[in-house]
């Protein structure tokens, strides 16, 4: 097997060995019981330091690929460990596969690089890229896209966000399409997504009755505030309003005396036990029907092929 390494690559020296190695084994490159290069000869022959390539073996040794053989050296074990079938490294091997494919067929670098991002370009995207600047309003609109489709949900916010979201289709509320349209390339698709009607979403709870303790809790603070007003607007008095920052210590004091809690998606699941949630989404039924249809028409030639 021959070894390679890339100075210039953000991957360090160690990884590269240590993955080399492991495909090595995994394609069969390396035979059980072969012995592998000496650290010395690793070392002078890429003019590496002995240490990178030791702290390389020493890792193999302990995710069980190779072993060591006092006076001898370090060799491939007899049995692959348990963990040899991951989808990861059965990634890893398809891509190692290809490289050496390329090689025999006399294919340079630079041409496969260049195939190899037009096929890319030519893939359908595969998940969602929620940009949303406000951190806790970001985790309680994904965690409601997640819920509602089966595309892999990713987030980030603007300082974050990849210039080229391969893969992924930017979604946001609409007031940050314009400062999204600046990060991202031009005539990239976006996704807006539309707020629920609070109203309309508490109608199976109106008219408020009068006595009735209510509790409101959320991450988000502009959860809070909008909820204050939307509430005594429809009739719930202020006075029986319970409100609770869950970003603050021993936030749940006092929720297990109301007759329900208004909150988000995630806080939901973080109420004491016994506690009436009403959890109130925030994305409008008509923004989830679209992210559904969209996701179906992505969907549906790739799996007809």
């Amino acid at each position: 097997m021959q070894f390679w390494f890339a100075r210039a690559s953000e991957v360090s020296i160690r990884e590269q060995l240590v993955t080399q190695v492991v495909l090595g084994i995994l394609s069969d490159d390396l035979a059980p019981g072969q012995r592998l290069p000496s650290t010395r000869d690793l070392a002078r022959r890429f003019h590496l330091h002995p240490n990178t390539i030791s702290a390389g073996y020493r890792q193999l040794e302990r995710e069980l690929w190779v072993e060591f053989r006092r006076g001898s050296g370090v060799y491939v074990r007899a049995h692959k460990p348990e963990t040899a079938s991951t989808p990861a490294l059965g990634l890893d091997q398809m891509i190692a596969r290809l490289f050496r494919s390329a090689r025999k067929l006399g294919v340079t670098l630079p041409i496969l690089r260049t195939r190899l991002r037009q096929w890319l370009e030519l893939q359908p995207p595969d998940h969602f890229l929620l940009i949303e600047p406000d951190e806790e309003l970001r985790r309680i609109l994904a965690a409601e896209i997640a819920r509602a489709v089966t595309f892999p949900v990713e987030s980030c916010g603007p300082q974050d966000c990849p210039k080229a979201p391969e893969g992924g289709v930017p979604v946001l509320l609409p007031n940050r399409e314009a400062a999204a349209r600046q990060l991202l390339p031009t005539g990239t698709e976006l996704i807006t997504l539309q707020v629920r009607s609070v109203p309309t979403s508490l109608a199976g709870y109106l008219p408020a009755p009068s006595s009735s303790l209510v509790g409101v809790a959320s991450r988000w603070p502009e959860f809070l505030r909008v909820a204050r007003a939307v509430l005594t607007a429809a009739g719930f008095h202020p006075d029986g309003l319970v409100f609770r920052d869950a970003r603050e210590p021993n936030w749940q004091r006092g929720l297990k005396q109301t007759a329900a809690v208004v909150c988000d998606l995630l806080t939901a699941a973080e109420l004491p036990e016994g506690v009436r949630a009403i959890p109130f989404a925030l994305l409008s039924e008509a923004s989830i029907a679209e992210l559904k249809r969209y996701e179906e028409f992505i969907r549906q030639p790739i799996e007809s092929l």
